[in-house]
């Protein structure tokens, strides 16, 4: 693969990236100068640093569990792209997923 062909790629996720941040931000100043009750404008800024940690808790754990699933297939010396690697991956993956799912609940 050629570098040059992840500057368009790179472009477009920080293009939409800005346009996602210049948004939530229009949305919050709205709902400050609107008048909108401090409670309503407190309860939407807990509730996204709430989804913040749990994002960065999601994927810490998602990662990981791919960590421990390549240093797996590191381990058993597997070389060529196989159904089984995949799968040690997927499982490795959904194991990840349903960890983040149990301690998410456990802090909610």
């Amino acid at each position: 693969m050629n570098l040059g062909d992840l500057i368009p790629i790179t472009l477009f996720i920080c293009i939409t990236y800005a346009i996602k941040v210049v948004v939530d931000a229009r949305v919050r100043r709205q709902m400050v100068t609107v008048g909108g009750s401090e409670e309503l404008v407190r309860s939407v800024l807990q509730s996204e640093e709430l989804r913040r940690r749990h994002s960065s808790l999601h994927w810490g754990v998602v990662l990981v569990a791919l960590g421990i699933g390549f240093a797996l297939i590191q381990a058993f010396g597997w070389q060529d792209l196989t159904p089984g690697l995949v799968a040690v991956l997927a499982v490795a993956t959904g194991l990840g997923n349903l960890v983040f799912y149990a301690i998410a609940r456990k802090l909610t």
